[in-house]
């Protein structure tokens, strides 16, 4: 679960350390105050696009940290496949920093892509507002949401399908290589010959083209070559050279030696370097002697040299790419030879893959169908509970003209929210403020299946009051009973159910405006709750009635 969120320098915020606990955290405040900013915080730290207006103007680099607790040993096996672990004592960070237009993310103390960001923190909480609630009016997040209820039946089925519709593909690829007609075949037929004979008459050889490029250009410079040995050779060995200047050390030297024994070690570096340099006056010479630069011969050079450097620029930079571009040739030339063979053999082998994953997609519709039964049922329980009392819901299925990686299913919930009416889209009968009760019991109903510890609800309260505000307590209290909830809202109701309540305000520090967050105890809980019930006038009744509020919700609690 998440344990601490921490926020540095984002909007209103300077500075806010946030420690969360289990079941369902409330977060209230007046309009303004800045309960929007913690969300998009949160989902800058997993790893959002972040809006400029959040940054601060004066370039202080803005930082949301997410200490994550880690329990179970599916989770840790989940993350170690991603390679992440976590610390001893089961904790996960994911903090981003964002600063001058650039952001860096790090998981624990490894800074990692913004993708494998969102793929971690998609194991650790799950966000749900208005884009979310939205999202249920598409027919995908529909299959989505049965499919992740059906996860434990489906798993393996799924499994095979995806391996088998990979397969379905390469083999429509394969077969769709063979569309073309005689005349196309021939042309490409003669093509592929051309070029093959064009590598093949070329006699490559490994190593050729750098060999050649060398003796070009020595070839091209021999003027400059024979000038730089013939002043090399001057210098070494002429009348004035080294050679003759050592020669004469090494005899006076050998004559004071007669005189001073100390001075034979530099008599014997004297000598040495004398044959060195009279070594080198030889190699010079001979390699002088063994130069040839013939105009012939560079003219054939660069005939040779322009012919592989056009086959370099048509069938690869390299001798390797070049041999594998002649191998492929050959393959495909061979390939249209025995064309009507092969395609009687992609089709053959495309039919009995397509029949494969068929027969895959049918089980796995048939699974879906099943739990579809349950699955309406279930979301139906959690409507009424929702107060949708006369509520209907069912989940129709079309089969598509085309298998997918998905299967053969198109799935679309409907619903009828009033007694007489026929089952509809969501999209022709829900509000905005019944698609966020629609998606809270959804995700009442996938709880149990859903391992997904952290769940963080905005705008689950969007146009409800009264009677249906209870009840998404209520059902918000259940989820937090097997997962960590997190809840921004403005109705007393929801409020009072809280087990963990922060209040966030606006304050004026230093001249400026700031937004913190504080945990509030059982006395300030009340003093909140008189605030969402009666406005600025917190009478003795309001407090009454809120007190008594949250020992109703204590006892339903309980």
């Amino acid at each position: 679960m998440l344990v601490n969120l921490h926020v540095k320098n984002l909007a209103l915020i300077d500075e806010a350390d946030v420690n969360l606990g289990d079941g369902l955290n409330i977060l209230t405040g007046e309009t303004g105050a800045g309960k929007s900013i913690l969300i998009d915080a949160v989902n800058m730290a997993l790893g959002a696009k972040t809006a400029r207006g959040l940054l601060r103007e004066n370039g202080e680099p803005a930082g949301v940290e997410l200490l994550f607790q880690i329990s179970g040993k599916e989770k840790e096996k989940a993350l170690g496949e991603l390679g992440v672990a976590a610390e001893e004592d089961g904790s996960v960070l994911i903090s981003r920093r964002m600063s001058g237009g650039r952001s860096v993310c790090r998981i624990n103390d490894e800074t990692v892509t913004v993708s494998r960001l969102r793929a971690v923190t998609a194991l650790l909480i799950d966000i749900h507002g208005q884009h979310e609630h939205q999202s249920l009016l598409r027919k995908a997040k529909h299959l989505e949401i049965l499919d992740a209820y059906a996860r434990l039946r489906e798993q393996e089925v799924k499994g095979r399908l995806g391996a088998a519709y990979r397969v379905l593909t390469e083999a429509e690829k394969e077969l769709a290589s063979y569309e073309m007609g005689e005349e196309e075949r021939i042309r490409e037929m003669d093509f592929l010959s051309y070029e093959i004979g064009e590598l093949e008459q070329a006699g490559l050889k490994d190593g050729e083209i750098e060999e050649l490029e060398l003796r070009h250009k020595q070839m091209v410079n021999g003027a400059r070559i024979l000038e730089g040995l013939s002043k090399a050779m001057e210098y070494a060995g002429g009348e004035t050279g080294a050679g003759d200047l050592l020669s004469r050390a090494v005899r006076e030297l050998s004559e004071a030696a007669h005189y001073d024994e100390s001075l034979s070690e530099l008599l014997s570096q004297a000598e040495e370097a004398e044959g060195l340099v009279n070594d080198l006056g030889r190699a010079l010479a001979d390699h002088a002697a063994g130069l040839e630069f013939d105009d012939r011969e560079l003219s054939e050079l660069e005939s040779r040299l322009d012919l592989l450097h056009g086959l370099q620029v048509k069938y690869g930079g390299t001798y390797g790419e070049m041999v594998q571009a002649l191998e492929d040739r050959r393959e495909k030339l061979e390939a249209l030879r025995d064309f009507d063979d092969r395609k009687r053999a992609a089709k053959e082998a495309f039919e009995t893959a397509r029949g494969e994953a068929y027969c895959l997609a049918e089980a796995l519709s048939g699974i879906r169908k099943e739990e579809a039964e349950k699955l309406t049922g279930s979301i139906r329980e959690a409507l009424v509970d929702l107060n949708f009392l006369e509520v209907r819901f069912s989940v129709e299925f079309t089969e598509l003209p085309r298998i997918g990686a998905d299967g053969i299913d198109e799935v679309e919930f409907l619903l009828s929210t009033n007694p007489g009416e026929p089952l509809k889209p969501l999209s022709q009968v829900a509000s905005g403020g019944e698609l966020s009760r629609i998606m809270l019991a959804i995700k009442a109903v996938l709880a149990d299946s859903d391992d997904v510890p952290t769940l963080i609800f905005d705008e689950i309260d969007s146009g409800i009051s009264g009677r249906t505000a209870q009840k998404v307590s209520e059902k918000l209290n259940e989820i937090g009973k097997s997962h960590q909830v997190i809840c921004i809202t403005h109705l007393p109701q929801i409020a009072a159910m809280a087990d963990s309540h922060y209040k966030i305000e606006k304050t004026v520090k230093g001249g400026r405006t700031v937004t913190e967050v504080t945990r509030l105890g059982e006395k300030e809980e009340i003093e909140e709750l008189g605030r969402l019930l009666g406005g600025v006038s917190i009478t003795k009744t309001v407090e009454k009635n809120a007190r008594e509020m949250k020992e109703l919700a204590k006892k339903q609690k309980a």
